[in-house]
């Protein structure tokens, strides 16, 4: 590979790492250039699989603030860099393997932590951030300004917070209330279970930005 390519391979994928949100690394060696298609479609525009090179991948992490990738960049190696929703792709990328033995995951990267294998199926068991967010709607109530915090908050804080919401709703329904149900109808004292999880899940994802949004959504609900 001549040295310019190198130049703008690197140049490339460092610009990956710091624009997306999360990456999944994977083996995919024994896929055929079909199957690889396959998964780019499957994977959609929100995410970029790319077969990479190992030492030039290792120096783009370097130049992007990306450390700890080292161990994984090991064999025939290839990214999925995500910039839309890390539990979609992630699932994809899950599925995908359990159907095409050859693609093995080796771990990832989600707002600058890496990620084992285990962690990248943890992610993949999580539903995804729109349905929780939506039974996190119905539990809301008048818990505008941390639906606000919700939605301002890192990806990995939110999928944390909201796979705690996630076994709490499994582990008692009552905490979910009734999507059927007007809210302007239904007394906040009525459901103390689902204030207790929304109180969890919102404190969880706090962060010092968001508690100035949550501070002008406030003013502007007291208007």
């Amino acid at each position: 590979m001549a040295k310019a390519t190198k130049v703008a391979t690197v140049t490339e994928l460092a610009e990956h790492f710091r624009t997306s949100s999360a990456a999944v690394l994977t083996e995919y060696r024994g896929l055929s250039v079909a199957q690889l298609k396959e998964l780019r479609r499957t994977l959609g525009p929100t995410v970029t699989y790319a077969v990479v090179k190992n030492t030039l991948t290792k120096i783009a992490a370097k130049d992007a603030g990306v450390t700890g990738l080292d161990d994984l960049l090991a064999g025939p190696s290839a990214i999925a860099f995500v910039t839309g929703d890390a539990v979609d792709a992630a699932k994809i990328i899950r599925n995908f393997a359990k159907d095409n033995a050859a693609l093995v995951i080796k771990g990832g990267l989600m707002d600058g932590k890496v990620l084992d294998a285990a962690d990248i199926q943890k992610i993949a068991d999580l539903e995804s951030r729109e349905v929780l967010l939506s039974k996190l709607a119905g539990a809301m109530k008048a818990k505008q300004s941390h639906a606000v915090a919700l939605f301002a908050a890192p990806l990995a804080k939110t999928a944390r917070a909201l796979g705690a919401l996630q076994a709490k709703l499994e582990a008692d329904p009552s905490a979910q209330a009734a999507p059927q149900t007007p809210v302007a109808e239904a007394p906040v004292a009525e459901a103390p279970a689902a204030d207790e999880a929304v109180e969890a899940v919102a404190e969880e994802v706090v962060t010092p930005e968001t508690q100035a949004t949550e501070a002008a959504v406030e003013e502007t609900t007291e208007g």
